[in-house]
């Protein structure tokens, strides 16, 4: 099936140019609409504009333009059926084997905190996603392109194929069609769907909308998931996503697993959050050695010293680029995944010894999912994102004895590290190191013996340390747990019934106490 005749209509012209141009030396006629068409002319290609191709002039400021039976029936045409052919004969319409569309720029749109709700509805293309439809509908005959990226492959095949489209490839071109599509209405479907039609539909939009349709597009099927019995596989959401784990550049190393990107998420998002160089070692999503130093090989050893058992297998973030030194000194541990913003190449090469470890680089920057979502029997739970970020001008302290300045440092840096373990979270720190941390016990005593327990087990000196505590105390025995162990300021929310009881407790140990107004549970 050689094709003979292409309709070409494209917001996004990169590469436009020089397909057509491609395509008029394979002898393929030229439709073309608008701003494209002159585009193409400009560039002394042969076009034919829709207009005088069916003989009917655009109208309503261009909103019809191809939405005409001459265009779509030389779309949908079947040739392989008499019936179809002989209407097409007698109707004197030739067919359209090649279709290249992408659509008004929505998202892009939308996205400008400047955008009304009229230039958003102006904005949302109707000829586009209809051609797009027609042409993936009609794969068997007709070729459809809605991606520059895949410009080289359609041509590579019409070179080498005498001007026509392996059905493989088609229907591959379809299927990327069909996805384009329903992700273009999706999101119009989120945007319209959050505004508030008894308030002002130009006004503010709803943090959720009525409608939520979520895109992502397969990365990677993975070897099993959680557990060798369950199948799995890795998504990426269909937008701009660098400075996210999901942008990673694996430079050497073993198949990531569904536990190594999972590890790796907690990982890579704690210790974006330092701008000082740091390491975040996680096991089982939880951090288990956190630090921060002058330099990344210092910030790497305090935070392997906090629970050496556990980093075993752990999967290690660093927040500044990986030199010789940290390299060769990580290898000195099993470890499972590195990730850094960069590596030098003496560090590759030192990596290099050990090919086995995963050795990840995502692009430095704070990317921040808009949704945080948990899947439940039957439903969806959504949420904002936790990036709240503790200033040193919303702590209030409630007790008698004031911390300083250094301890008030170390709580700051305690607090954001509890943030990223699980409920219940008490976490022991001093001089940007994390001593011991206690996660996800059903009590909150219960994880701060267990936080205590891990720095003895570490030979970690508690005496004068600062704690963070995700939630508040409901009682006073978690706080003479720590104190027992030698802390000398807590951070924590405060909002219980017994903060009272509490802050008498503190006093009577002799203990600083700051409240920040805000919880951090985590599950």
């Amino acid at each position: 099936m050689t094709i003979k005749q292409a309709l070409i209509s494209v917001s996004d012209k990169t590469g436009i140019i020089e397909l057509a141009t491609a395509l008029q030396k394979l002898k393929v006629a030229i439709i073309s609409t608008g701003g494209t068409a002159k585009l193409l002319q400009e560039a002394g290609i042969d076009v034919t504009e829709a207009s005088d191709y069916t003989g009917f002039p655009e109208m309503l400021d261009g909103r019809v333009k191809t939405l005409h039976p001459r265009i779509h029936a030389g779309i949908l045409a079947r040739m392989d059926l008499p019936a179809h052919r002989q209407a097409m004969d007698e109707v004197q319409i030739p067919t359209i084997d090649l279709v290249i569309i992408n659509l008004y720029p929505f998202t892009q749109t939308i996205a400008r905190p400047d955008c009304s709700l009229e230039e958003a509805i102006e904005n949302i293309d109707i000829g586009g996603p209809t051609l797009i439809r027609a042409a993936a509908k009609n794969f068997e005959r007709v070729t459809v392109v809605t991606d520059p990226q895949d410009y080289t492959a359609l041509l590579t095949q019409m070179q080498t194929g005498n001007g026509s489209v392996n059905a493989e490839q088609r229907f591959q071109f379809a299927q990327k069609a069909f996805s384009h599509t329903a992700r273009y209405d999706a999101a119009i479907s989120n945007y319209l769907t959050a505004l508030d039609p008894a308030v002002d539909l130009a006004g503010q939009r709803k943090p959720f909308p009525d409608q939520l349709n979520l895109n992502f597009s397969l990365a990677q099927p993975l070897r099993y998931g959680e557990n060798p019995h369950q199948q799995a596989a890795f998504y990426r959401e269909v937008l701009d996503i660098s400075g996210s784990l999901a942008s990673y550049d694996q430079i050497q190393g073993k198949e990531l697993s569904y536990n190594n990107i999972a590890d790796t998420d907690a990982a890579w998002a704690c210790v974006q959050t330092f701008d000082k160089p740091a390491c975040v070692i996680v096991k089982h999503a939880n951090p288990c050695g956190v630090a921060i130093a002058d330099t990344l090989l210092a910030a790497y050893e305090k935070a392997f010293a906090t629970d050496p058992v556990s980093a075993f297998g752990g999967i290690i973030a660093l927040n500044h680029m990986v030199e010789a030194d940290l390299a060769t000194a990580i290898l000195n541990q099993f470890v499972e995944v590195i990730i850094a913003p960069e590596f030098t190449p003496e560090a590759r090469l030192a990596l290099a010894a050990k090919p086995n470890i995963r050795v990840l680089t995502v692009p430095q920057g704070m990317y921040a999912n808009y949704y945080d979502l948990k899947r439940v029997d039957g439903g969806l739970l959504v949420q904002t994102p936790d990036n709240f970020n503790l200033a040193i001008d919303q702590l209030q302290c409630v007790t008698q004895l004031q911390p300083t300045p250094l301890q008030i440092e170390d709580c700051l840096f305690a607090w954001r590290v509890a943030k990223f373990v699980k409920s219940n979270t008490i976490v022991f720190c001093s001089n940007g190191q994390t001593l011991g941390i206690g996660a996800g016990q059903m009590s909150r005593v219960d994880s701060a013996r267990i936080a205590s327990i891990k720095a003895e087990q570490a030979r970690l000196d508690l005496q004068g340390s600062v704690v963070a505590s995700d939630a508040f105390f409901p009682f006073r025995d978690g706080l003479d747990v720590l104190a027992q162990a030698g802390a000398k300021v807590v951070i924590q929310p405060g909002g219980s019934i017994r903060d009272e009881e509490v802050i008498a407790a503190a006093n009577e140990q002799g203990i600083a106490m700051l409240f920040t107004g805000v919880r951090h549970f985590r599950h």
